[in-house]
């Protein structure tokens, strides 16, 4: 009887030491594409959402801290962020930084970059590179101001890898406004 009990527990022993399960486990981690674009329309949801809850008087600072709880990696490793509107402190370094940059707080040149409100945010892919367990994604995006319906341009570099549960997780992001030179 404890011998019958003990064929499953041997079975998956053996099938874990041929390296079948660990091949499942490495195709887990791998990122894709469409991983990719989920993450970005992920972010661009958030940042919409986090203006909703401040027009609307909700905890939008609340919010903003789940977003960047759950879209970057500051948990999880260095996390390297350089704003589009920073320049006095251009590096966030920490979540508590990054949560300032989009609703205010820690650093005094922040004015709350989700509380404009937008109304949509859209990415713009130039390119995607994946490398197995990490990615970068460079392009436009563009936001919607929801009180004038006029667009924004910026331009992304966006470094992407999965934890341990397998959620794309920010850990690099950098952004500008494209350059215009003088005339």
């Amino acid at each position: 009887m404890k011998v019958k009990n003990l064929l499953p527990a041997l079975a998956m022993t053996a099938l874990l030491f041929s390296g079948a399960g660990l091949a499942n486990a490495e195709e887990d981690r791998e990122i894709t594409t469409e991983d990719v674009i989920k993450a970005q329309e992920a972010w661009g949801d958030a940042i919409v959402a986090i203006g909703e809850a401040y027009t609307s008087h909700g905890d939008y600072k609340a919010l903003a801290e789940e977003t960047v709880d759950d879209l970057y990696g500051y948990d999880e490793g260095i996390v390297l962020f350089k704003p589009t509107k920073a320049s006095e402190e251009p590096f966030r370094l920490s979540e508590d930084e990054a949560v300032s940059y989009f609703v205010t707080g820690i650093v005094p040149e922040d004015h709350g970059f989700a509380i404009q409100p937008w109304s949509h945010v859209r990415f713009d892919n130039a390119g995607i590179i994946i490398d197995e367990d990490s990615a970068l994604a460079m392009g436009h995006y563009y936001f919607t101001d929801a009180n004038t319906g006029e667009e924004t341009e910026a331009e992304y570099t966006l470094g992407y890898f999965k934890d341990e549960d397998g959620n794309l997780r920010i850990d690099l992001h950098h952004s500008s406004f494209p350059f215009h030179p003088a005339s």
